[in-house]
C-alpha cells in the first residue's frame, strides 16, 4: 500500500507547490499594488458606453447573429487545420466530407450576409 501512495507523492509536491506560488503571488500583488483609484478607472465598462438601463432589458438581434458567424468561423477552423495538416494522408471520403462541411458553412456566411446581419446602422 505504501508503494501506491508513494507514486502519488510528485504530484502532491506539485500541488503544494502550485499552491505555494499563486500565494505569493496573491500576496506580493496585494502588498505592491498601487492604490490610486478614480472614478475612471472604478466605473463599468459595458461596451463602449456606460450601463444605462437595466441588465435584463432586450437587445438587437445582430449581436446574436454576430456570435453565430463567429462560432461558424471558430468551427470552421477547428476543422481545417488538422485537416490540412493530414491532407496527404487523407481518404477521398475525407476530402469530400469536407468539401461538403465548407459549403454549408459558406451557405450559413451567405444567409447571414444576405439578410444584412453584417451591416450596423
Amino acid at each position: 500500500m505504501d508503494d501506491f501512495l508513494r507514486e502519488y507523492l510528485p504530484i502532491l509536491v506539485f500541488l503544494g507547490l502550485a499552491l505555494a506560488i499563486c500565494l505569493v503571488f496573491i500576496l506580493a500583488a496585494a502588498i505592491v499594488a498601487v492604490r490610486n483609484p478614480d472614478p475612471e478607472k472604478v466605473s463599468a465598462y459595458e461596451c463602449g458606453f456606460n450601463a444605462f438601463d437595466d441588465a435584463r432589458m432586450k437587445f438587437d438581434v445582430r449581436f446574436y447573429l454576430v456570435a453565430i458567424l463567429f462560432i461558424i468561423f471558430d468551427l470552421e477552423i477547428a476543422f481545417l487545420f488538422p485537416w490540412a495538416v493530414a491532407f496527404a494522408d487523407i481518404s477521398t471520403a475525407a476530402f469530400w466530407s469536407m468539401i461538403v462541411f465548407l459549403v454549408v458553412l459558406t451557405v450559413g456566411f451567405a444567409y447571414e450576409w444576405k439578410k444584412g446581419a453584417l451591416e450596423w446602422e
